[in-house]
């Protein structure tokens, strides 16, 4: 029962990202949700690989939802790799071709196309694994503590 009213209190974007996480981990990467890599940009999903990997995803629950981020290219130069996160509903044939594609649910995903390599600086990657880490950090200790005020 818990599962069925968290799945009720979440909102569609939530329950795309929470399918997207529980993928990515299968495939051994970690993710945190809601990270903010620059003032003004806060990326669905940030996820880091086996290897130091950083993916970013956009979880988009409709059209208009899609239609209205307008910042989704500034996002692209603080991953390796983009991705789009939609519902098997969703008009794939919007989402541009040069980014790659993730079916979800609220339980798992699956990746339909891999998007483009485009390796971040080992300076880029060292500050996004700390903002990763730090991120991790506080919403673990949010949890713990939820009366304590963080930064």
């Amino acid at each position: 029962m818990p599962d069925d009213m968290t799945h009720q209190q979440m909102k569609p974007g939530q329950l795309l990202a929470r399918g997207v996480c529980r993928h990515l981990l299968s495939l051994d990467f970690v993710t945190v949700e809601e990270l903010i890599p620059a003032p003004g940009l806060r990326v669905d999903v940030m996820a880091l690989g086996p290897k130091g990997e950083v993916w970013v995803v956009e979880c988009k629950s409709s059209r208009a939802d899609f239609q209205a981020d307008h910042k989704w290219q500034g996002y692209l130069e603080w991953c390796d790799r983009y991705f789009w996160a939609v519902d098997a509903a969703f008009p794939a044939e919007l989402l541009p071709e040069e980014s790659g594609l993730i079916i979800a649910d609220a339980y798992d995903a699956e990746i339909l196309r891999m998007g483009p390599e485009a390796k971040l600086a080992g300076a880029r990657r060292k500050a996004m694994v700390q903002k990763f880490a730090r991120h991790a950090a506080l919403r673990w200790q949010a949890a713990r503590d939820p009366g304590l005020a963080l930064p």
